[in-house]
């Protein structure tokens, strides 16, 4: 069975992969093209994707001979699913694992964006920092702060622990029905069944929702101004859930004090608007980035492949 992988993976798996199928490697990490990736339709049993690759129906209907997509990642809204579902392509993805990093990353996020992390370092760095005073870039403190999540979901509920149980901040969420009461219970979580509600009511904001077209542009202007003055907005789901043109607007003139960010809607590129802000945190989508994670994701997605070859269920199928 022939498998291409389209970025390098960390090495141990890619090794598996070779050992245990005829595997093609990426070894300049560069994107694969448009092009390339609907060539790979017709020359690979298995494509093996990651969110820097659009497998859109013009790339599907490059070929016939692909079977199974089983994508590197929980996110998988750059998977054309309806083709997928018409052509007879299964997709599989790989949840659970990266949970906790990237809550680890939602709160690094926070934390850096409410004690002003990013603007002292750039500072002392560029050598302007002239010594401690009283004054010097006071941000603000988290415990008892309320933390309002937009979805509660695996991510946010391990995001939701860290806030409550590590820094003793207030939960309250917002979904499309209320969480497992023992959660709530162990939480103390509110739930807010209308966004803009949750939004007002919380000093922080954490985006914790899938992307695609139901949520494309959740959070725009609207709802960013809905929120609580001076308040704060953390996102590590996906970057089309967020207008980051009206984020900068609110940023620059005041209305959120700070945000941090580590997903963007045309990655690698980073809107303009928030690049010459102070009251940003922006990080080059790190969610997953631990060692443990990564390899953790590649043996899940080589799970669902083995799976596939024997003929089995696939452990995580999404289409």
């Amino acid at each position: 069975m022939r498998v291409l992988v389209t970025r390098r993976w960390p090495a141990q798996v890619e090794q598996v992969l070779q050992d245990r199928f005829d595997t093609v490697l990426n070894a300049s990490d560069e994107p694969l093209t448009a092009a390339e990736l609907a060539r790979a339709m017709d020359e690979f049993d298995v494509l093996c994707p990651t969110v820097s690759d659009r497998i859109d129906a013009a790339a599907m209907n490059g070929g016939n001979s692909v079977r199974l997509i089983a994508n590197y990642g929980v996110g998988f809204d750059h998977i054309d699913l309806a083709t997928a579902k018409a052509k007879g392509i299964a997709v599989t993805n790989t949840p659970g694992v990266l949970t906790d990093a990237t809550a680890d990353i939602a709160m690094t996020l926070l934390l850096m964006a409410a004690r002003r992390a990013g603007e002292g370092e750039r500072e002392l760095r560029e050598g302007r920092w002239t010594g401690w005073r009283p004054t010097h870039l006071v941000g603000s403190g988290v415990e008892g702060k309320v933390l309002g999540l937009v979805g509660m979901g695996r991510i946010a509920m391990a995001t939701a622990r860290r806030a409550r149980h590590g820094f003793g901040m207030r939960i309250a969420y917002y979904g499309r029905h209320p969480c497992d009461p023992a959660v709530a219970a162990e939480l103390e979580a509110e739930f807010f069944p209308e966004l803009h509600e949750l939004l007002g009511a919380s000093d922080f904001v954490s985006l914790h929702v899938p992307g695609g077209a139901e949520t494309g542009n959740l959070i725009d202007a609207a709802a960013i101004a809905a929120m609580k003055p001076g308040s704060y907005l953390i996102n590590t789901a996906r970057g089309g859930v967020l207008d980051h043109e009206a984020l900068a607007d609110a940023l620059d003139r005041g209305h959120l004090a700070g945000a941090g960010l580590d997903v963007y809607p045309h990655e690698p590129d980073v809107p303009e608007a928030l690049l010459g802000l102070e009251n940003v945190v922006l990080l080059p989508h790190l969610g997953s980035a631990t060692a443990e994670t990564r390899i953790a994701m590649g043996m899940k997605a080589l799970a669902n492949i083995e799976a596939f070859a024997r003929g089995e269920p696939l452990p995580d199928r999404v289409a």
